[in-house]
């Protein structure tokens, strides 16, 4: 039996300790937090569960194996390394820290200390990612040449992070995931309007391979946007994530090139085949990402989405704000 902690029960919490509650062989045994409120739904909803506003009681506790960091990103690291000093596995909400100094210390300690860290990037857990990664595993795009992400809607403005932080390491960590190509170069423009810190954003990052990402995040948008575009040298791929239904289409369009002896006999054809909808899960994300947490530590399993790929993501974010204080100016990973 896995006997989890969690520290923060505001927007997300909730949902991870719905979720670990309900994973076999797991038990949420306290909550934490500073709002008093928030400790009393988590009460009601969970009465046999302990309740605290000192984080200290949760990564001390004997009946505490594994700690969820459900808090803000600058919270992260102390709480982080405050558990792993106490012997605790640790599932951190995304970003996994402030800084990648950072995100290398608590990799080095949980590597000696020979215990877990999970990033939470739910995104990978959903049906649509998952059937994204199998269609580029199989070759059935052949080889990418570009991510094109639009992530816009209306708020939720965050006092401690701007828009990149927020919003783009869903994107960032799907790349990471679905591609062996390795980031090089980043250059991201953007601009604050309201509290001082970027409410909007373009993040390009250029890859190895000649593969391009290209992230459009926003929270002054009128409509919620979560559009995906994905390019291959044999087909190309559209998700929606918005879509009641249809979330992921496939199609067999490209353009084909043939050449002849100089530049201007190239030959320039295009190709328009089928379409094809897969079927996607509908597995509720996060449920999967909990159960996969618990098999993850029970096993010995090293998870795919662990420490090093929280610092991937947030090496990348580093340089995006580099760029963006640069106006622009191209950063080299």
């Amino acid at each position: 039996m896995i006997r989890m902690g969690v520290i923060g029960y505001g927007y997300w919490g909730p949902g991870i300790v719905r979720n670990f509650q309900s994973v076999n062989d797991c038990q949420v045994t306290v909550v934490c937090d500073t709002n008093l409120e928030a400790l009393q739904r988590a009460k009601r909803a969970y009465p046999a569960i302990e309740v605290t506003t000192d984080p200290c009681a949760v990564v001390a506790s004997p009946n505490v194996d594994a700690v969820a960091v459900i808090t803000p990103v600058w919270t992260h690291y102390e709480l982080a390394k405050a558990a792993l000093e106490h012997g605790k596995h640790v599932f951190v909400e995304k970003p996994f820290t402030s800084t990648a100094a950072q995100a290398e210390e608590l990799i080095e300690l949980a590597e000696r200390k020979n215990l877990q860290i999970m990033v939470d990037h739910t995104f990978l857990f959903t049906g649509a990612v998952r059937k994204i990664r199998e269609v580029v595993d199989q070759g059935m795009l052949g080889k990418l040449y570009y991510y094109d992400s639009t992530r816009v809607n209306l708020g939720l403005f965050q006092h401690d992070v701007n828009v990149i932080w927020d919003l783009a390491p869903h994107d960032l960590s799907i790349v990471d995931h679905i591609t062996t190509e390795k980031p090089e170069v980043v250059i991201a423009t953007g601009q604050s309007h309201l509290n001082g810190l970027a409410d909007l954003a373009f993040v390009t990052v250029y890859f190895t391979g000649k593969m391009i990402a290209h992230i459009n995040v926003n929270w002054l948008s009128p409509v919620k946007v979560r559009m995906t575009l994905l390019g291959g040298e044999k087909k190309m791929l559209v998700w929606n994530d918005v879509a009641v239904d249809e979330k992921i289409k496939i199609y067999d369009k490209g353009v084909d090139v043939t050449s002849g002896n100089g530049i201007y006999d190239l030959l320039v054809s295009y190709r328009s085949g089928d379409m094809l909808a897969p079927r996607i899960d509908q597995t509720e994300a996060l449920a999967a990402e909990a159960r996969y947490f618990v098999e993850c530590l029970s096993t010995g399993q090293r998870p795919f989405n662990d420490g090093h790929a929280g610092l991937r993501v947030v090496r990348i974010l580093e340089a995006a704000d580099q760029s963006l204080k640069q106006g622009g100016r191209p950063v080299t990973l």
